[in-house]
């Protein structure tokens, strides 16, 4: 009676692949540490990029890579449960920034973690957006450079991990951008800035990650869960 029972939980968690498992963890810490790196700027040769960028790109090399390996479907869902993490790390945030610091914590502290951490409302609902829209963009656009067979290998993960992210990460500057700083100051230097890293990042390290992290996922799934 009680292997009966448990049967069917064992057998749902067996259908879970190691590497979706893990990449799905991964994501959900990149969408929540992408909003604090990008406090700082870094300088990149002769551009200047926010620091977020880098967590950013992991997102599109994960959900390029769920894309490959599972479904367009499936790095949608993802995707779009990358919005509960983000939600709750944002009210946490909220919540923390409310409550009164400790007497012992020093001024200089106080200041610095509430000048990071307290962003305008028109940049915490310029990111949620961004996000959206580019991550999904870069899903779709990877599905529907495969074709309806498989050819390439590597080389062809590589070269439609590199266009999607290219495009994506080009409308993720946009749509951020124009949404958080439009009417505040001139925004087109920052625009062609961003777009330009993003774009030179997305064929510099994407296509590579890619096709590091498919490798890694069927390492990861030749074992179970």
């Amino acid at each position: 009676m009680n292997d009966t029972s448990t049967a069917p939980a064992a057998a749902k968690v067996s259908a879970i692949p190691r590497s979706l498992f893990v990449f799905a963890l991964i994501y959900g810490g990149m969408t929540v540490i992408a909003g604090v790196l990008g406090f700082k700027q870094v300088a990149l040769g002769p551009l200047a990029v926010e620091a977020g960028i880098f967590a950013f790109l992991m997102l599109v090399v994960l959900s390029s890579t769920v894309a490959q390996l599972h479904g367009q479907a499936i790095a949608n869902r993802m995707v779009f449960w990358g919005f509960l993490p983000l939600a709750l790390s944002a009210m946490l945030v909220l919540l923390v920034l409310i409550l009164p610091p400790s007497a012992n914590m020093p001024p200089e502290n106080i200041a610095a973690f509430e000048r990071v951490l307290s962003q305008t409302p028109r940049i915490m609902a310029a990111g949620p957006v961004a996000y959206g829209v580019s991550l999904l963009l870069n899903v779709w656009i990877f599905e529907r450079l495969r074709g309806t067979k498989e050819s390439g290998g590597n080389l062809g993960i590589m070269v439609r991990g590199a266009i999607a992210s290219a495009l994506s990460q080009a409308i993720d500057t946009l749509i951020f951008v124009t949404l958080a700083f439009y009417g505040e100051f001139p925004i087109g230097s920052l625009i062609a800035g961003q777009m330009l890293a993003k774009v030179v990042l997305s064929f510099v390290l994407v296509p590579f990650l890619i096709t590091l992290f498919v490798t890694w996922a069927r390492t990861l799934d030749r074992k179970p869960l």
